[in-house]
C-alpha cells in the first residue's frame, strides 16, 4: 500500500508541468504577509515618472530572477531521488513563489510590465537545474547555495539603485534578500559543495545577460 501512495516519476513530472504553467501564467499568490505593508500604510512615496520607470524595470529584473529560481527548484526537485531533499527544494520554491507575487504586484503598481520573455527564462533555468542535478545531490545543493549567494549580491546592488524614497520596493527587496540568505544556508547545511570557480564565473556572466535584458524586455 505504501508503494501505491508514493508519487511516481510521472506524478512528479506532471506536478512540475502544472507548477510551470502556474508560474508562467503569473497566477501564484503570496502565502505570507506583504513585507511592504507598513510602507503602504504610511502612504508610500511620491515618485517622478522617471523614478517609477526605473524602479519598475529593477523590480521586473527581480521578478525574472524569481521565475528562474522557481524553474531551478522545480528541476532539482524533479531529478533528485531523495524525498527529504525534494522537500527542501519544495519549501524554497514556496518562498520564492511569494517573491514572484510581491515583485509582479510591485511592477504593476509602478505602471510597468513583467518581462515578455518569461517562458524563455523559465525553460532555460529549468534546463540548467536539471543539468546541475544530474551531477548529484551535493553538487545540486552547492549550485543552489551559489545561486542564492549571487542573488543576494544582486539584491544588495538593487537596494543601492532603487530610488531612495521608494520604501515599498525596498521593503520587498529586503525580505527577499533575507530569504535568499536562508536558502543558501539550508543548501550548505544539507551537504552542498562549493561550485568550482569557472562555473561561478559562468553563472555570473549568465546572470548579467539576464538582468541586462530583463531591465528592458
Amino acid at each position: 500500500m505504501d508503494d501505491l501512495r508514493r508519487p511516481s516519476v510521472l506524478d512528479n513530472f506532471i506536478a512540475a508541468v502544472q507548477s510551470a504553467a502556474t508560474v508562467i501564467s503569473g497566477a501564484p499568490a503570496a502565502q505570507r504577509p506583504d513585507p511592504a505593508s507598513a510602507a503602504r500604510k504610511a502612504g508610500g512615496a511620491d515618485l517622478s515618472a522617471d523614478e517609477k520607470r526605473h524602479a519598475a524595470a529593477l523590480m521586473r529584473v527581480n521578478h525574472v530572477g524569481e521565475i528562474c529560481a522557481q524553474a531551478l527548484y522545480e528541476a532539482q526537485a524533479l531529478v533528485t531521488r531523495d524525498a527529504r531533499l525534494r522537500g527542501v527544494f519544495a519549501r524554497a520554491a514556496a518562498e520564492e513563489s511569494d517573491h514572484l507575487a510581491w515583485t509582479r504586484g510591485r511592477v504593476e503598481e509602478l505602471g510597468g510590465r513583467v518581462s515578455r520573455l518569461v517562458p524563455l527564462w523559465f525553460a532555460g533555468a529549468f534546463a540548467i537545474g536539471c543539468a546541475a542535478s544530474v551531477l548529484g545531490d551535493r553538487a545540486s545543493l552547492g549550485f543552489m547555495a551559489e545561486t542564492e549567494n549571487q542573488v543576494e549580491e544582486h539584491l544588495l546592488s538593487h537596494l543601492g539603485r532603487l530610488p531612495a524614497n521608494d520604501r515599498i520596493s525596498r521593503a520587498i527587496v529586503e525580505q527577499m534578500k533575507t530569504d535568499e540568505i536562508a536558502h543558501a544556508n539550508t543548501a550548505r547545511a544539507n551537504g552542498g559543495v562549493d561550485v568550482p570557480a569557472p562555473a561561478r564565473l559562468l553563472m555570473k556572466l549568465a546572470a548579467r545577460v539576464m538582468t541586462t535584458t530583463a531591465y528592458y524586455i
